[in-house]
C-alpha cells in the first residue's frame, strides 16, 4: 500500500520533469487520504525536524511512544474515556503546553490505516489551532524510508527482558570501554558494515529488534542510522548515556 500511494503521487508529478523540475522522489510521496487536515511528506517532516520551529506530536498511546518514536517528537496524554480502537490524544492537554494557536504542529501515528493522528488533528482544529498537518505515512513509513526511532528507558529494559532475540549494541567509539553493557555487542560507526560479516548483526532476520546505546544519545543515533543504512528495519536508539542504564551494566568487581 505504501508503494501504491507513492506511485500514485509520482504519476501526478511525472509531467513536471520535462520542464526542468526535479524528478519524483519516494520521500515526497503522500497518501492523499481525505481528512480535515493536510498531509506532509517524509522530506517535509525531515525539514521540519531540522528547522526546529515546528512541534512534532506523536498521536499514539504513551506506551507505544516509549517503545519507539520519531526523534524529537513529543508524547500526548490520552483523552479520558477513549477505547483502544478509537484512541485519541487529549487536545486539551496539548493546549496547556502549547497555548499559541498559530504554532505549526505535525502529527503522526501508525501509518496508512491509523486514524489517531486524524482524530487528534480534528480536535486541535476545533480548539482553534490554525496550522495542523499530518505525516500520515507514520512510524512505519518513517522506518521504511530509512528513519531511526528512539526508545525510552522503561521500554528498553522491558523489551530486552521479554525478547530474547533482540540485539543490544554498544555504539561507543572503542571496544572494551567501561562500564560494560551486559550481553551487548560492540559496533562503533565505522564497523557497521563489517558487523554484517562477522556475526555481530542478525543477518538471518533483518527485522530483529536492535537497540543502540552510546556514550550519549548523539553517538547512539549515529550508530543506529549506520545500521539502518545497512538494511536493518527495526532499529531504535536510547537518547541518554550508557551510565543512565545501571540495570544493564556489568558488575566491574573482580
Amino acid at each position: 500500500m505504501l508503494m501504491s500511494a507513492v506511485v500514485a503521487s509520482t504519476k501526478a508529478q511525472s509531467q513536471l520533469a520535462p520542464y526542468g523540475r526535479d524528478p519524483p522522489n519516494v520521500f515526497d510521496g503522500v497518501l492523499s487520504n481525505v481528512a480535515g487536515s493536510s498531509e506532509i511528506s517524509t522530506a517535509q517532516l525531515r525539514a521540519a525536524l531540522n528547522d526546529g520551529s515546528v512541534i512534532i506530536l506523536d498521536a499514539r498511546p504513551s506506551e507505544e511512544y516509549a517503545v519507539s518514536h520519531i526523534p524529537g517528537a513529543r508524547a500526548v496524554p490520552a483523552k479520558a474515556g477513549t477505547t483502544p480502537a478509537l484512541y485519541v490524544g487529549d487536545a486539551a492537554e496539548v493546549a496547556k503546553t502549547i497555548p499559541d494557536k498559530s504554532q505549526p504542529l505535525i502529527l503522526y501515528c501508525n501509518g496508512l490505516f491509523c486514524g489517531r493522528s486524524e482524530r487528534l488533528a480534528d480536535d486541535l482544529t476545533k480548539l482553534g489551532y490554525r496550522n495542523v498537518r499530518r505525516y500520515q505515512l507514520g512510524a512505519p513509513g518513517w522506518r521504511a524510508l530509512g528513519g531511526v526511532m528512539q526508545v525510552e528507558k522503561p521500554a528498553l529494559l522491558r523489551l530486552l527482558a521479554q525478547d530474547a532475540t533482540s540485539v543490544l549494541i554498544d555504539g561507543r567509539g572503542k571496544a572494551g570501554l567501561k562500564p560494560r553493557l551486559h550481553n551487548a555487542v560492540s559496533i562503533p560507526v565505522p564497523e557497521a558494515s563489517q558487523a554484517k560479516d562477522d556475526g555481530r548483526l542478525p543477518m538471518i532476520d533483518h527485522n530483529t529488534r536492535i537497540f543502540v546505546v552510546g556514550a550519549d544519545g548523539a553517538e547512539a543515533r549515529a550508530v543506529a542510522e549506520a545500521v539502518v543504512h545497512d538494511a536493518f528495519h527495526n532499529v531504535t536508539f536510547f537518547g541518554g548515556a550508557i551510565t543512565d542504564l545501571s540495570e544493564l551494566l556489568e558488575d566491574e568487581e573482580g
